[in-house]
C-alpha cells in the first residue's frame, strides 16, 4: 500500500495525469467544434410560406431555401385552394429550422370525388334533401309543378339539364329538385273528364 501512495505521489504519474487530462480536453473541444460546424449551430432557415403554390412553384421555393419537401397525399379537397396547390405545411410558414430540413407538403387535389344521385323520385322533400346530403349533395333550388303530391319530388336537375337515379356528380353540387305543390295538373284532369 505504501508502494501506491508513493507511486501517486511521483513525478512520473503526475506528468502521466496532467497528459491524460490535455488529451481529453483537447478531443472534447475538437468535438465540440466539429459538432458547431457539422450542426450549422445558430443558423437557422426561416420556412417560407407555400401556401396556394402549385406544386413547381414550391419546390422551386423550397430548393431556394435550402431546404427539402416530401408530398403527402390527400383526398380533402379545399374549393378555397387551386387545384393541385399546397393547402397545408408542416412546418408552418415563418419557423426557424435547420438547412436541408424536410418540409411535408400536402396538396389540394384535382376536385371531389364522383357520388351517385339516391333514388329520390317519389319521396318527400325532407326525406329527398336528407338523403342527398347524406352523400354529399345539396340542394341548391326547389321548383313546384302541377302535381298532385304536395312536396314530393318527381324530377332531379343539375344545370339546367334533367337527371336519373345513379348519375354521378362531384361532391358538394348543388342540385334542383321539381316537386309537386298539390295541385291537380290539367293533364290529369282532361284524362279525368274524358273517362
Amino acid at each position: 500500500m505504501r508502494n501506491f501512495l508513493n507511486f501517486l505521489k511521483s513525478k512520473v504519474f503526475l506528468i502521466q495525469l496532467g497528459l491524460a487530462l490535455l488529451v481529453v480536453v483537447l478531443f472534447v473541444f475538437g468535438v465540440l467544434q466539429w459538432l458547431r460546424n457539422s450542426t450549422n449551430h445558430g443558423e437557422f432557415v426561416e420556412v417560407p410560406d407555400l401556401a396556394k403554390l402549385s406544386v413547381t412553384q414550391m419546390r422551386k421555393v423550397v430548393e431556394d431555401s435550402d431546404l427539402r419537401f416530401e408530398v403527402l397525399d390527400s383526398a380533402n379537397y379545399n374549393p378555397d385552394y387551386p387545384r393541385f396547390s399546397v393547402i397545408e405545411q408542416n412546418p408552418p410558414a415563418g419557423y426557424k429550422v435547420k438547412q436541408s430540413r424536410k418540409i411535408y407538403v400536402t396538396v389540394n387535389p384535382s376536385g371531389y370525388k364522383k357520388v351517385s344521385v339516391p333514388n329520390i323520385i317519389q319521396v318527400t322533400l325532407r326525406n329527398a334533401t336528407a338523403k342527398l346530403r347524406a352523400v354529399g349533395l345539396d340542394v341548391q333550388r326547389v321548383t313546384y309543378i302541377d302535381e298532385f303530391g304536395k312536396d314530393m319530388v318527381y324530377r332531379i336537375k343539375y344545370k339546367g339539364k334533367y337527371i336519373e337515379e345513379g348519375y354521378k356528380l362531384p361532391k358538394t353540387s348543388k342540385i334542383e329538385l321539381v316537386c309537386g305543390n298539390g295541385n291537380e295538373s290539367q293533364s290529369n284532369q282532361i284524362k279525368s273528364d274524358s273517362e
